[in-house]
């Protein structure tokens, strides 16, 4: 029988017990278990964190708890070092078995994480499941630094990228002159983020979404605010919407082939972007994850719309 060092017999007793309650998820009595294991286990521990979501992966790297990580998501591509990283797969596809092998103490989620009934799996086993869900504000991801920052330790480099994205942020939208009539109209694009999981899957995003409130950052319109959330995008619903530049993700382009086509999808060409062959190209990551390159991805948009 292999031998356990007395330095790791902790986190492998806590590992076993989660195998253990996994089995018997679902009952009352896993529940009143799982109570004691976070109770009796966890609180004299160093973190030991799954994060959901590549904006938080991005954040405490940021602040250089690195060291605590030892599990992300599939959208946890940057920095590269993340890469590397053991993966728990897809953000919305997520299981309690691949969470739990990685025997962390905490999980950290994005509003996008799911399904729920694993979440709630996850906590009914001692984890600490936390939430950090930004909104899609600038606020909301400064309270995001704010929290990942006392829960590893790093309140004060959490503390000076706050200031520094402030800063940024801050210096996105320039004061107007004096005498704002003196300055050119102009009149703010109309934006259709597309997006595709499969080649014959398109949706576009309407209101309540990562990419509404990037469009409006940038000053931009979105083309689709008619309804909240990601529907389904068809040729009549493309035409209506009549978009000056269509805003892709380069994960989404790759589903659905190329630019060209794109040109090809039926009705495009009916379209000011069709016409105009106004695309923009962005990283997933960086134009949806509301991370610390927040105020970056903001002015490339902008660079975009020009």
């Amino acid at each position: 029988m292999r031998r356990i060092s007395p330095a790791r017999l902790p986190e492998t007793l806590a590992f076993l017990m989660r195998r253990r309650a996994l089995g018997r998820l679902g009952g009352l009595g896993a529940l009143a278990l799982s109570h004691n294991i976070h109770a009796e286990s966890f609180p004299k521990r160093l973190p030991r964190i799954v994060c959901v979501g590549g904006a938080l992966t991005e954040i405490v790297f940021s602040l250089g708890a690195q060291s605590f990580l030892v599990g992300v998501d599939s959208t946890s591509i940057f920095p590269a070092d993340a890469q590397q990283l053991p993966q728990v797969g897809y953000a919305r596809t997520l299981s309690a078995e691949g969470v739990l092998a990685l025997a962390p103490t905490h999980l950290l989620v994005t509003e996008e994480a799911g399904p729920l009934s694993v979440l709630r799996q996850v906590s009914s086993v001692g984890v600490s499941v936390q939430m950090m869900d930004s909104g899609y504000r600038f606020e909301g991801l400064i309270d995001r630094i704010a929290r990942v920052g006392r829960l590893v330790g790093r309140e004060v480099e959490a503390q000076a990228l706050i200031v520094r994205l402030q800063h940024e942020w801050t210096h996105l939208h320039p004061s107007r002159a004096v005498n704002p009539s003196s300055m050119p109209v102009v009149i703010p694009p109309k934006v259709l983020f597309l997006f595709s999981h499969r080649s014959n899957r398109l949706v576009a995003a309407g209101a309540d979404t990562g990419a509404h409130a990037m469009i409006e950052f940038a000053g931009a319109i979105n083309a689709t605010p008619g309804f909240s959330g990601y529907k389904p995008l068809t040729p009549e619903s493309l035409v209506a919407a009549q978009p000056d530049i269509v805003l892709l993700t380069e994960q989404g382009l790759q589903t659905i082939g190329d630019l060209s086509a794109v040109l090809r999808l039926p009705g495009m060409s009916q379209t000011p972007a069709g016409r105009d062959h106004r695309f923009a190209v962005m990283d997933a990551g960086l134009l949806l994850g509301f991370g610390p390159r927040l105020p970056a991805a903001v002015n490339i948009l902008k660079s975009h719309l020009i």
